[in-house]
């Protein structure tokens, strides 16, 4: 993997929640190639697995764990099956998360002929469980694994925290409200634990990717036959770059706030890597 810049991370723990998808997945391969051990942490155990072989082929370290990110006892046995493996966390990456057709509407304004039609969802139709089950997958699979991991970071100034967010925490996107909101507490939770933690020497901080294209939201993205959908066009015609970004430009980002020689005093940012999507009014 081609690196944007090589910070002198050898030797530190990394944990990452979520670890198999495309996004974290790259951020793994990309801190393993730092000489970081790296923990691949996601409820999909055999595709963890498969991500750390990956790496070990290269000749970098890695291990595939199973782990529920909402389920604390589930994160205490990843935790024992981490230290046993590596030791204690320096470096924990907070990326599960995700949205879920339960708590989506089908109308991006309130519509009348959605909200009386028995096939079609609107704001009145959404499932409480499905937006309970978004929010926690994203807020509360932040919250649990920092519980978790956390502790191995107290006696170790130079430990860091990065969380995920999204553009969708500045600016809600139309349709998704339960995975907006839950962004947004995202964002306020990393500035909240950034105060928190400073004084032990633990800066936390979060990336606030704006669009890019990955298994989870391919069918939002693509039609069947491959063309961009007419939501794709909206969120391109959006973005003054014009594309979808891919997921090795996270990376420089990445690497600059988890090395503490690069940001050891930036703490409780919110970055935005968009393609200027948050800058533009649309006139």
């Amino acid at each position: 993997m081609k690196l944007p810049f090589k910070p002198n991370l050898s030797g530190k723990v990394a944990v990452i929640t979520g670890g198999a998808g495309i996004l974290c997945s790259t951020f793994a391969k990309a801190l393993a190639a730092c000489d970081v051990k790296v923990a691949i942490l996601d409820l999909y155990e055999d595709k963890a697995k498969e991500i750390a072989a990956e790496i070990t082929e290269e000749g970098f370290t890695a291990i595939g764990v199973k782990a529920n990110v909402l389920d604390r006892e589930d994160l205490e046995k990843a935790h024992k099956i981490v230290l046993k493996a590596f030791g204690k966390c320096d470096i924990l990456v907070n990326g599960a998360g995700g949205n879920n057709n339960r708590a989506t509407t089908d109308d991006e304004f309130f519509d009348r002929d959605v909200f009386q039609s028995t096939e079609k969802k609107s704001f009145f139709d959404l499932d409480p469980e499905g937006v309970a089950f978004v929010f926690g997958l994203n807020f509360t699979g932040t919250l649990l694994p920092t519980q978790v991991f956390a502790k191995d970071m107290l006696d170790n100034p130079g430990a860091v925290i990065l969380n995920i967010s999204s553009m969708n925490a500045f600016t809600p996107l139309t349709k998704i409200p339960a995975y907006s909101a839950a962004k947004a507490a995202v964002s306020n939770f990393t500035r909240w634990l950034a105060v928190y933690f400073a004084k032990m020497g633990i800066r936390v901080n979060a990336m606030a990717p704006g669009f890019f294209s990955t298994t989870q939201n391919k069918s939002l993205l693509w039609n069947s036959d491959g063309t961009p959908t007419a939501r794709s066009h909206k969120i391109l015609n959006h973005t003054p770059m014009g594309r979808f970004g891919e997921p090795e430009e996270l990376l420089g980002t990445l690497l600059w706030l988890v090395d503490n020689e690069s940001s050891g005093f930036v703490t409780g940012t919110v970055i935005p890597i968009d393609g200027g999507f948050s800058a533009y009014s649309g006139v």
